[in-house]
């Protein structure tokens, strides 16, 4: 985290990098996905320095995040669908595109 952060975005980076271990990131991947979303959220807010025109004007990476869980119409990724398909220990997962993981995981996701 950088110098001076709060401890709002401590909280947030922790709760961030655990969540993307949970889900099978490594821990370098996590802590990378884990700081630019932090990071992001700062220059949304106004606690950075600077702040580049897609930090403050793309979409919140709340957002982003409730779509890719499966709130919105896309639905998890194909790595999301990927992973799960590993812990269950589905054969032929690596030869499967997007559509196929969803069917042998039970349409669910």
């Amino acid at each position: 985290m950088p110098r001076g952060s709060s401890s709002k975005r401590e909280r947030q980076y922790e709760h961030i990098k655990e969540s993307a271990e949970d889900r099978g990131e490594n821990k370098g991947r996590a802590k990378e996905i884990a700081a630019r979303t932090v990071n992001k959220e700062r220059a949304r807010s106004g606690e950075s320095k600077t702040a580049s025109r897609t930090s403050t004007q793309d979409m919140s990476s709340g957002k982003r995040g409730g779509q890719r869980s499966g709130k919105g119409s896309e639905g998890p990724t194909y790595d999301q669908l990927y992973q799960e398909a590993k812990q269950r220990g589905i054969k032929g997962r690596s030869d499967m595109n997007k559509s196929q993981l969803q069917r042998a995981l039970g349409g669910k996701s």
